[in-house]
């Protein structure tokens, strides 16, 4: 599995909007699982960890033109560029 967190900084009162776009986003062929994390530290900061069955699939759905029409919608909602740590992901624990 292969996967990637994000981490992102909403514009005052562009919250609602940019949970609209996260709520509707559809994984791709390979998507597993998205988490989305919203601080209690900072309520303006969102992270989210986001599972793919394979590395290929990941670069697929980062490569593909419906994730980069996704990604410019987010950036219009965010006060600067998102940060992402991509990754192979060694353990997921589920109760």
């Amino acid at each position: 599995m292969y996967g990637t967190i994000g981490k992102w900084r909403v514009k005052d009162g562009h919250m609602d909007a940019f949970m609209d776009l996260i709520d509707a986003w559809q994984g791709p062929e390979g998507f597993i699982s998205m988490t989305v994390y919203r601080s209690t530290d900072d309520p303006k900061v969102v992270m989210a960890a986001v599972v793919f069955a394979s590395r290929d699939a990941y670069y697929a759905n980062a490569e593909s033109e419906s994730q980069h029409a996704f990604y410019g919608q987010t950036l219009e909602h965010l006060d600067g560029d998102p940060e992402w740590t991509d990754g192979d992901i060694v353990a997921m624990i589920t109760a």
